[in-house]
Formats: C-alpha cells, structure tokens, sequence
C-alpha cells in the first residue's frame, strides 16, 4: 500500500487570484501523473452538501440497506461459493440506484424516493454539471485547447446534450472482506466523474506504480477522475486510471458518483491539436461513445487497452466518418 500523503488536493479558490498560475499547474500534474484528484472550494455550498449526505444516508437506511444485505449474504454461503449464481467474485459490495439527468431525467420515476430528496437531488445535480463544464474548460486550457473544444467533444455532431447521470451508493459493513471488494477494479468508461464521498469512511483506492493508494476522505471535497474518453480525446496526454472499493468490516460509506460523459452519438478521436507531426497515426481510436459503452459493459472489469484495439481493428461506417468540432 502506498502513503496517501501526496495525493493532489486543489484548491480551486486559488484560482481567482495571483496563485492561479501554481494551481492550474496542480492541475496538470494531477491529470498527466494521477489521474484522480481532490477539489476544494469547488461553488457547490456546504449546506447543499450536508441535505444530499443526511437524505442519502437516511434513504439507504430506510429503503435499501435490509434488501441489499438479505441478498449479499447469499453470496458468502458457503466460504463465498454463492447462491442463487452469484459468486462473492462477482459481487460489489454496494447497494445502490442510478439517477439520469442529461439528456432527459429519470428522478421523478425513480421509487421510494421523497420529494425534498429529489429536490435536493435536483439542485445537487446542477450545481455539479457546472462544475464538471467548468472543469473540462480547465483542463482545455492546460492542454492549449480552444476553449469549449471538450465540452463540443462530448455533445456529438447532433449538437445535442451530453449524458450525465449519478450513481447513489451506501457500502454498508462487510462480514467478509477478505472474500469480496466494495467495488471491483476498473476504469471508468466515460468523461469527468465527479465524486461526493463519505468523509468518515473510506475504502476507494486507485493503482499508481503498481501500488495501491488511499483517497483520502476530506469533508466538503469532490474527488475528481478521468474516464477512458478523455484519455482518447486528449490522445492520451491525461489517462484513466484503474480504481476500486475495498469493503470494510466497519462503518457504512456513502459514494455520490456523477458521470458526465459524450452524448449517445459523439464521436471520440484525439483532439488534431494534441497529435504531434509526423506522429504515428491510429494511437487511439476513432469510436462512436455509444458503441464504445456496449463494448465496456461486456469487459469493465478487463483492461482498457483491448478495448481500444477492438476499435482501431473494427471497419464500421459510424465509427470512420469524419466530423468536425466547432
């Protein structure tokens, strides 16, 4: 296990000022060398936060929690042999419901949910696509991209919306962590993730140097991390990076992931500015985001690369015609 203590932490209150500079090259080096990082003084307000935290905690309490636990346990019958065809290898030690948001939302049908949940849900979820906007114009300014050029990425050519939606995830004390993860190792598909993390217990990992390190929970901050479309878009100067939860004997840990990904039919290929002349060509694949999404789901928790290769050997029309991003 590698020491969390260098972990990059940004300070985004710095940038308004004459510390701008300094910051937005932590900002760098947090895309290029790790992939992840933890945002300060992000805009989201901290009373906004404690509702999402309390309701969230109370919803899983309430609704969820007996459920997912009366169907783990079966998993870890018999030394993790499993029931019902679940092997403890198979199964995420997590109880959890998804939110979409873009194109269309899908909250007011989600069931059990209360109406000041959803109305705190709601606010959350904009002040979070703000943020992940504001983000993706950082880091085209980092990359010397013209500003709004990620942003136009992930819209496609329908100029339509983005996807975004947000995982809601309790990992409740684990009998048994020897035997199952919280969440198995991967990366993570799309964009920008944006994470509201319990700030007492913790568990998420990611791999740096062949080592696991810690991400340390710090109240009020949203861990940011990169999915395998910014690593093609930016022809792989900022990469994903695999991540996991370790279930826990103790303590119940709430995770507030929010995806904001490439719209159904946009099509991902290194930004031209990024390749360097007379630089190989076909580094990274040109693939519609949608196609790319029925490849992952069938092998999220395998490498990545394959799944890149897969794209550069396929011959399909959506995936070769040429677009333009204006």
């Amino acid at each position: 296990m590698a020491p969390a203590s260098s972990f990059p932490i940004i300070d985004m209150g710095l940038l308004a000022g004459e510390e701008r500079p300094a910051a937005m090259d932590m900002l760098r080096d947090a895309c290029e060398n790790w992939g992840f990082f933890q945002i300060l003084n992000h805009g989201i307000s901290t009373e906004l936060m404690d509702e999402v935290e309390r309701l969230t905690k109370d919803h899983h309490k309430r609704v969820r929690e007996r459920r997912f636990l009366e169907f783990a346990s079966k998993a870890l019958q018999d030394g993790g042999g499993g029931a019902r065809g679940v092997k403890a290898e198979n199964l995420d030690w997590e109880s959890t419901f998804f939110v979409r948001h873009l194109p269309e939302s899908n909250l007011a049908e989600i069931p059990d949910l209360d109406d000041g949940y959803r109305r705190a849900m709601r606010r959350f979820a904009a002040e979070l696509e703000a943020l992940a906007e504001r983000l993706l114009d950082l880091l085209c300014e980092n990359l010397g991209l013209e500003r709004g050029y990620l942003a136009r990425a992930f819209r496609g050519p329908s100029k339509g919306a983005p996807t975004f939606a947000t995982k809601v995830s309790s990992y409740p004390p684990c009998p048994r962590p020897d035997l199952v993860r919280g969440l198995r190792a991967r990366t993570d598909a799309g964009g920008i993730i944006l994470l509201f993390q319990d700030d007492r217990v913790g568990g998420l990992q990611l791999l740096k140097g062949g080592a696991w390190v810690d991400v340390p929970p710090t109240r009020h901050s949203i861990v940011v991390n990169l999915g395998d479309q910014l690593e093609v878009i930016t022809n792989g100067r900022y990469k994903s990076v695999v991540h996991r939860v370790v279930a826990q004997p103790d303590g119940n840990r709430m995770s507030i992931a929010s995806f904001y990904n490439p719209g159904a039919d946009a099509v991902i290929f290194p930004a031209p500015a990024l390749v360097k002349a007379g630089e190989a060509a076909g580094a990274y694949p040109r693939f519609v985001f949608e196609d790319y999404m029925k490849l992952y789901v069938r092998h999220k928790f395998e490498a990545k690369e394959p799944r890149f290769e897969a794209f550069k050997s396929m011959e399909t029309g959506s995936s070769n015609r040429s677009i333009a991003i204006a």
